[in-house]
């Protein structure tokens, strides 16, 4: 029997992709509402592949994703987003997803990824897939050198939130969180945090779901 971990912190997603996996007696789908849950389900065990919203209560985002990884780096995570936007994938699977699907995605393409990532594949949707292509050749050789942490920092400030607030939220120190947005001004040539609000939403950089 596979066990498969819907991460999510809406009931009505967590049922949804309960009842398109219903006629697949093979899988039993436990689930999990926020980045807690989810560490205490994978450690309590044994899951196979853990299907991940990245927009959750508390510990949310690639800072959850990194530590799914960690605690138990054998089991295939599939990222489940509202986002369609190349960026989010290409930084998910850079922090260990092995693939990515949107929650625009048609149920079919949903299962065949699904199916891809337990059978140790890659798997993303079609469409993200030929942005990446594109993004790769022409849209952000500017966030570059930006590392997955800048990403994440930038993606929170463009939210709204506050640098306290981000460092609550990634579990590290206020210095910590002020010393990279520095560094991220420095290599993106911006002068002022509000210019790197007015970036981050520019490009895309809104928060993970």
């Amino acid at each position: 029997m596979t066990r498969l971990l819907v991460v999510d912190d809406h009931a009505i997603v967590r049922s949804g992709i309960r009842r398109l996996l219903s006629e697949r007696p093979d899988i039993e789908v436990l689930e999990a509402a926020s980045g807690e849950e989810a560490m205490s389900a994978v450690l309590d065990g044994p899951v196979h592949l853990i299907v991940l919203d990245l927009n959750l209560p508390g510990l949310g985002g690639l800072e959850l994703l990194r530590r799914l990884v960690r605690a138990v780096p054998k089991v295939p995570i599939l990222i489940f987003s509202q986002h369609a936007e190349a960026i989010y994938a290409t930084k998910a699977l850079e922090a260990g997803a092995q693939g990515f699907v949107s929650k625009n995605a048609m149920p079919e393409e949903f299962l065949e990824a699904v199916d891809a990532v337990l059978g140790g594949g890659i798997a993303v949707e079609k469409s993200i897939q030929r942005d990446m292509a594109i993004r790769d050749v022409v849209e952000d050789a500017y966030l570059k050198p930006l590392t997955e942490r800048d990403i994440e920092i930038l993606r929170l400030l463009a939210a709204g939130n506050s640098l306290s607030e981000i460092a609550a939220k990634l579990g590290i120190a206020y210095k910590t969180v002020a010393n990279t947005l520095s560094r991220i001004k420095e290599k993106l040539g911006a002068g002022q945090t509000s210019d790197l609000v007015r970036i981050a939403i520019g490009r895309g950089l809104t928060d993970l779901s």
